[in-house]
């Protein structure tokens, strides 16, 4: 299989995470970045959606997803998103970046970023 990605940047999102008392009853917003492993040979011979990851519906579900969340950590949310994208069937792997943009006083953000893959070793 070729060693492809679909990227989608910046997916800004409102959601319940943290684990002070006031986080727990105030959204934030969520900064999102994936990369998708996939093959994006067919799609690039045949020019149809129905031969790749639809990323417009993909974006949904994890919006969707995130805006009902309710997870203290980064790392949980993160989690789920990429277990998420792993029941797409063309998505053998997927790196989530999930940050909190104004986290701590002096970074602009703070996240974690976790690489999964659809079988327990990287393809």
């Amino acid at each position: 299989m070729d060693s492809d990605q679909i990227l989608i940047r910046d997916l800004q999102v409102s959601c319940i995470i943290g684990i002070q008392e006031w986080e727990r009853h105030t959204r934030q917003e969520v900064l999102i970045n994936l990369e998708l492993d996939t093959d994006t040979t067919q799609a690039g011979q045949s020019d149809r959606i129905d031969d790749t990851i639809n990323y417009k519906t993909l974006t949904k579900q994890i919006i969707a997803h995130t805006e009902h969340s309710t997870c203290f950590l980064v790392e949980a949310l993160a989690e789920q998103i990429s277990r998420l994208c792993l029941e797409h069937p063309l998505v053998q792997g997927v790196r989530v970046t999930v940050e909190k943009p104004g986290a701590l006083r002096f970074a602009r953000s703070v996240g974690v970023s976790i690489r999964r893959f659809r079988s327990k070793s990287p393809p």
